[in-house]
């Protein structure tokens, strides 16, 4: 009987994904772990391995095709022995009779035009299309594509939203979230007269995490409402890729669930930096160049791994019903790429040299830029840093990426005029801020936190005791 091969879960929060490309074309033979696809997450381009032997008999998805569901089949394997071509027609013929089950792909779609008085900037990325429907079948809408949102009552348990098809259209055009609407469907079902009261401010829901005074999404000006205050022809229009979609989707949902806190000081990084310079100058050769090349940010992160461990009740992610004490310290670390950034983790950086955090930053670092990370790698963590210090930037406050409980924002090192026992002197000076979660980590502890991280990194040799 014939296999079908269906788009991989490539994380436990991914929906859909893009199939780049196909690395076998029907009629090769296939066998258990030979790479037959590459698949695009948001951040990601990973390869699909097959699991199983035979023939490739029929590509249903091809290559180049956007926002594939989850579980949707891809393409059909015969077995051996089996009638390659009549495995391909039972397949072309199985999703001609069932076109809206569960398996079916989202095949490639022209995108719209821009609207009047738009032009398109060349070699612009094109907006994905976005299925109405689940990846598990039904109607069924997303509160968040990272599957972040807190799961409701009913009909919103697991984060879904039921809704009728005409209710989510009439959603899109408002610009209202389905996520924020109470339902009068049966079983709390989102139906068409339930948008047209929330468009006049009404059968408004505030979300199980947000703060009861958010404002309505029905009060944000529409896309063409923002367009008519620029004149036409003035402005290119560039698509939302994917990426930046997920960014929008997770910072607005950051800002609006989690209550920010800033502690900002100065740290004095002179030892730091002699203490870098020292290390880099006696670092062994490999091949010819030096087997490792120790940044400042390197020095942070490690700093920020042990202040965690001095300090473990700020090394916490807030849950509704209970806190998470983490054992180990995984630090996040943005990282700029095309388009966005990606956090990859560092896992257990309270245990690991400033070598070994340098060399697995760097690694990150290339992979991140080619969108070759895993998921594992960029996904979970404890805290993260942000720095700007490269880009002269001297101290600024970074969002927090959920789960995480905090965030480092780094400026840049400078010398700056400082008073020395009554005396002026000029020392090298970095402004860190700390972003809080102030359900977990309130102002006392966070200061507690930022203390221990300033101790450490004004004294680095600490870090190695």
């Amino acid at each position: 009987m014939p296999t079908n091969i269906l788009m991989p879960a490539l994380s436990p929060t991914m929906e859909k994904g893009n199939l780049a490309r196909w690395l076998k074309k029907e009629g090769d033979k296939i066998k258990s772990g030979d790479v037959i696809a590459e698949i695009e997450t948001d951040k990601a381009t990973m390869e699909y391995e097959a699991v199983d032997e035979g023939t490739l008999a029929k590509i249903v998805v091809p290559a180049g095709t956007q926002d594939v569901a989850v579980n949707a089949v891809i393409a059909v394997l015969a077995g051996e022995g089996e009638d390659v071509t009549a495995a391909a027609s039972a397949a072309k013929a199985a999703l001609a009779k069932a076109p809206d089950k569960k398996t079916e792909a989202v095949t490639p779609s022209p995108q719209p035009s821009p609207p009047r008085g738009e032009g398109v900037r060349p070699n612009s990325p094109t907006a994905p299309q976005t299925p109405s429907t689940s990846p598990l079948g039904g109607d069924v809408a997303r509160r968040s594509p990272q599957g972040e949102g807190v799961a409701g009552e009913g009909a919103r348990a697991s984060n879904r939203i039921f809704s009728s098809p005409l209710a989510r259209r009439l959603a899109k055009e408002g610009n209202i979230d389905l996520a924020r609407v109470q339902g009068s469907g049966p079983h709390g079902r989102v139906i068409a007269r339930d948008i047209d009261a929330a468009k006049t401010g009404g059968a408004m829901r505030a979300p199980d995490a947000a703060p009861a005074t958010a404002v309505s999404m029905a009060a944000t000006p529409s896309d063409a409402q923002i367009r008519a205050l620029y004149e036409d022809g003035s402005y290119d229009f560039v698509p939302h890729d994917s990426m930046r979609k997920i960014i929008a989707q997770r910072l607005t949902l950051s800002k609006q669930t989690i209550p920010h806190f800033y502690l900002t000081l100065d740290c004095d990084i002179g030892k730091l930096l002699a203490a870098r310079m020292e290390i880099n100058a006696a670092a062994p050769m490999k091949d010819g160049q030096p087997a490792y090349k120790i940044s400042v940010n390197d020095f942070v992160i490690k700093a920020l791994a042990l202040a965690l461990q001095r300090v473990p009740d700020a090394n916490v992610t807030w849950t509704e019903g209970g806190m998470l004490h983490h054992k180990h310290s995984d630090v996040g670390v943005a990282v700029a790429i095309p388009g966005g950034l990606i956090t990859p983790v560092v896992r257990q950086a309270e245990a690991k040299s400033l070598s070994t955090i340098s060399n697995e930053m760097k690694d990150y670092a290339a992979r991140a830029r080619t969108r070759h990370l895993k998921p594992h790698e960029y996904q979970g963590g404890s805290t993260a840093i942000s720095n700007l210090g490269m880009f002269g930037i001297k101290d600024f406050a970074a969002v927090i990426n959920p789960p995480h409980a905090t965030i480092l924002a780094v400026g840049a090192g400078e010398q700056r005029a400082v008073v020395r026992n009554g005396q002026l002197a000029v020392a090298n000076i970095m402004t860190v801020t700390l972003s809080t979660d102030h359900r977990a980590v309130d102002g006392a502890l966070g200061a507690e936190f930022l203390s221990a991280f300033k101790a450490l990194i004004e004294n680095p040799v600490m870090m190695v005791v």
